[in-house]
């Protein structure tokens, strides 16, 4: 428990120092003609996901200089924060979530509700246990949708 609470100021910390420099909220993912609710849907996702939850963090891989690459935004990237002790089931890994290929709807509410992966297993740290109402859920996932998955490894 107290590795997590470091973990989570360390990331806090960090994360106050890089720039908040995200992608342009008017890029094709928002210029489409989705009707109004569903447009308003997607930006509560977009602002949950990368103003509150901050996914970007771990989901997107960084530039040399440490800053976020736009290019490749939530394509998947190396975990660069480490546990205070040892723990073989810690993410070596953030799995890519742009255009949300990798799980189903029902599988992505799951993890974001009840913090339960596709596999029936708790997530693996360090990716935070989120008790999200469904709503919320929603919303980031049809955010995600408007992402381009592009070619990252997973």
């Amino acid at each position: 428990m107290t590795s997590r609470i470091l973990i989570s100021l360390f990331v806090l910390l960090v994360a106050a120092s890089v720039p908040a420099s995200l992608p342009d909220r008017n890029s094709a993912a928002f210029a489409s003609a989705a009707p109004p609710q569903q447009q308003s849907q997607i930006e509560r996702g977009r602002y949950l996901s990368e103003e509150v939850a901050r996914c970007w963090e771990c989901h997107s891989p960084r530039l040399a200089n440490g800053e976020p690459d736009h290019s490749r935004w939530m394509q998947g990237a190396p975990i660069w924060i480490m546990p205070v002790h040892p723990d073989p089931n810690w993410a070596q890994r953030a799995p890519s979530i742009a255009g949300f290929p990798s799980f189903t709807e029902a599988q992505g509410e799951r993890i974001l509700e009840q913090g339960v992966g596709p596999n029936g297993l708790p997530i693996r740290e360090p990716m935070h246990t989120y008790h999200l109402k469904h709503d919320d859920a929603v919303a980031i996932i049809a955010y995600l949708k408007t992402l381009s998955p592009g070619v990252s490894p997973q």
